[in-house]
């Protein structure tokens, strides 16, 4: 599997009709070097590669990007807004209950994505959210049958 480079994140915001700023680049190198991470840990790694970058300039960069389809946020119940990379196949997510670990899951039942309700009650459904809860290997090892 190839990396992700700076020409390619370049690429993608002119795909998108995005001005390329040295921000914008750094949030989506952020965003796909670290799946489901919160912004904190977003503004740290841009901060890594662009000491100069102000929270605000990560957040607007947040705010375009997943405008434009480039990044996807998701926010659990219970969890601060957190951003990813993969979008557009409406893929679900699994959370641990202990540490908070998010992992991503395909969809297992029906035509991808996901999108047939048993009523839609008059609704044009064009995205469904999936959120399975349970214990990742690491916390079910470490003190399993206690919640």
């Amino acid at each position: 599997m190839r990396m992700t480079t700076s020409a390619d994140f370049q690429q993608m915001l002119r795909g998108a009709a995005l001005r390329v700023t040295r921000p914008r680049v750094a949030v989506l190198g952020a965003v796909h070097a670290h799946p489901h991470a919160d912004t904190d840990s977003i503004i740290g790694a841009v901060r890594a590669e662009l000491p100069e970058a102000s929270h605000q300039a990560v957040y607007d960069s947040l705010r375009v990007l997943t405008n434009a389809g480039l990044v996807r946020r998701i926010q659990p119940a219970g969890s601060v807004a957190r951003y990813e990379s993969r979008v557009g196949d409406n893929h679900h997510h699994v959370v641990c209950r202990s540490c908070g670990a998010i992992s991503d899951v395909d969809c297992a039942v029906g035509e991808a994505p996901c999108l047939t309700a048993s009523d839609d009650n008059g609704f044009s459904i064009d995205e469904a959210e999936v959120v399975y809860w349970g214990r990742c290997p690491a916390c079910s090892g470490s003190d399993a049958g206690s919640f």
